[in-house]
């Protein structure tokens, strides 16, 4: 079913109030209907930055961090096997070294999905003490829903110090925090930070600028001589992109700073060598990078293998070995191509078999017995975007228990369903959490019919049919004087994703030809505004219409030293 295109609302003063403070028109324009309301929302300087001291725990986690580096007390970070905690946990020891940690004073450990699980359990706990005999914990990406890892390492004696951002857990109707000493996350109770989107890795490096002014009054250094934790900002850009969280304000300097600094050749030997591997230019990095080219390559090894060589790439200052270990990294990736497209056919058959009449559920559950544990979520979002309906994908764990990765669509807070479940089935899952639009739960085998009919039950509660219809967001026509590279490079130079989308422009259009590509592909020339178009919509296979509406973004295809500019389709109607 074709998708409803849907145009944006721009509020006209607040362009004109745009453009007057020196906005370019068409920027102006895209700005407003993003929520942006000054220029000085624009501005990316580093001055204007929340202040850590808003952030709750942020002082305290300086002051128990500032004490053990003094006394030479051993740190274990605790990481998560996602990039969003590869690049936290980076930021975390190239920091600490930065602020007076002396070698070998600063560990980590990083789950194994299969084997561990996620966060920080009794397990993991054993393993770093077995590893380091750490005297603190410091969780990145991850703790705030541990509760009993929590409690084993206190019983231990370690100090624990809590970094996150992922929801509290609930039990029994309460939100109810971890035993640690320090819990840093901007979605804890009480917590006033304004930016409750910020990454693991954002929370993280906002304890190191933290800890970093602790020092500064103790004397340690004063403002001209205190180490640069901008040189972080490229890891800190990467793990927010990736992570897929809301792109507000403060998120957006702290990416565009990152950006900045790649642009500039100033970035961590692993950035670099991932931008190579990935056949992609520095000088030119986009949010886009982040999030299809360098992420990707970083969570196939938490899928497939181990986080510790995404770790590693990230964090060594040897060029010859951060290529080695980005080669790796690229390779595992296209073993995890191979593999998350086995699954999709498999699921595709699943679905045939649950839609004999082509109309979808208004919830999807899938589960094979041969599907792969690490791939669940990617294809639980490619069903998800297939169909616009919640999906979680379920394969068999390790240790015989389903354990299953969501996504969801706009107004199906996925945690909160899952919760629901709980409540009107207490038991059915082992375990669950997330947020929003992604969240993973665990349960038994023989309780997924019971699953899939208690959220398809949540579904149909929460969901009507405008919800359950696909829309494309648009920003109209593009103007014809803005159809050319100069409009693609300007429109390049801003930061966007998830939260302050990309342009997508809409127009009417006469196609001219249409060929499949790459057999999945649809290749089109199309007449619009008088003139031959070349566009294309990727993994779409259907015709369409000799006239026809596109929603398309505007972009130069480079090919064999040639550029042209080129519509890539997101929706027709």
């Amino acid at each position: 079913m074709a998708p409803q295109l849907l145009l944006r609302d721009v509020p006209p003063r607040t362009v004109f109030t745009l453009e007057q403070g020196g906005v370019h028109p068409l920027l102006a324009r895209l700005f407003a209907a993003r929520g942006v309301r000054s220029v000085d929302e624009l501005d990316d300087g580093l001055q204007h930055l929340l202040p850590p001291s808003q952030m709750k725990g942020c002082l305290a986690a300086a002051v128990l961090l500032a004490d053990a580096v003094a006394a030479g007390e051993r740190i274990c970070v605790v990481a998560d096997y996602d990039c969003d905690g590869a690049t936290a946990c980076a930021v975390a020891l190239l920091g600490l070294a930065m602020l007076g940690a002396q070698p070998g004073q600063v560990h980590y450990v990083v789950p194994d999905r299969a084997v561990h699980g996620y966060g920080l359990t009794p397990t993991i706990v054993d393993l770093a003490v077995a590893q380091c005999q750490p005297q603190v914990l410091l969780t990145v990406d991850n703790g705030i829903a541990s509760l009993d890892g929590v409690a084993h390492a206190r019983q231990l004696g370690l100090r624990m110090l809590v970094t996150d951002h992922h929801l509290p857990a609930v039990v029994a109707g309460e939100v109810v925090l971890p035993d640690a000493d320090v819990i840093v996350n901007p979605n804890q109770p009480g917590c006033d930070f304004p930016s409750k989107s910020m990454a693991g890795v954002g929370v993280m490096f906002y304890v190191l600028l933290a800890l970093r002014a602790e020092q500064r009054q103790r004397g340690l250094y004063d403002a001209a001589s205190q180490p640069r934790l901008d040189a972080l900002l490229d890891l800190v850009a990467l793990g927010t992109v990736a992570d897929v969280v809301k792109l507000d304000d403060n998120n957006r300097r702290l990416v565009a700073q990152g950006l900045r600094r790649i642009r500039q050749g100033r970035m961590q030997p692993g950035v670099a060598a991932l931008f190579n591997a990935a056949a992609r230019k520095p000088a030119q990095a986009s949010a886009f990078d982040f999030g299809f080219a360098l992420g990707p390559r970083i969570n196939a090894a938490g899928r497939l293998s181990d986080m510790t060589l995404g770790i590693s790439c990230l964090t060594t200052s040897d060029h010859s070995r951060a290529a080695e270990l980005a080669q790796q990294l690229d390779a595992i990736n296209r073993e995890r191509r191979d593999v998350e497209a086995g699954m999709r056919e498999q699921a595709e058959v699943l679905l045939d078999n649950l839609m004999p009449e082509g109309e979808a559920p208004p919830a999807v559950v899938l589960f094979d017995p041969d599907f792969h544990e690490g791939v669940v979520g990617i294809v639980a979002g490619r069903m998800k975007d297939r169909l616009h309906r919640p999906t979680f994908v379920f394969a068999i764990g390790a240790d015989g228990w389903l354990k299953g990765s969501g996504r969801s669509i706009a107004g199906f807070h996925l945690r909160d369903a899952l919760d629901l479940v709980t409540k009107r089935h207490p038991g059915l899952l082992k375990k669950f959490g997330g947020h929003a639009m992604a969240a993973g739960a665990t349960l038994a085998e023989e309780d997924i019919d019971t699953f899939d009919a208690a959220l398809q039950q949540v579904a149909r509660e929460w969901l009507d049919a405008a919800a359950l219809t696909r829309t494309v967001a648009t920003d109209g026509p593009l103007p014809l004087e803005y159809f050319n590279a100069d409009t693609v490079a300007r429109l390049d130079g801003v930061v966007w994703g998830q939260g302050f989308p990309a342009p997508v422009f809409c127009d009417d259009v006469e196609v001219v030809q249409q060929r499949l590509v790459g057999e999945k592909h649809l290749k089109l020339r199309v007449r619009h505004g008088g003139q031959l178009r070349d566009a294309i919509w990727f993994n779409h296979v259907d015709q369409l219409p000799s006239r026809t509406r596109l929603a398309y973004r505007l972009s130069v295809d480079e090919f064999q030293g040639q550029q042209r500019l080129q519509m890539v389709v997101e929706g027709a109607a």
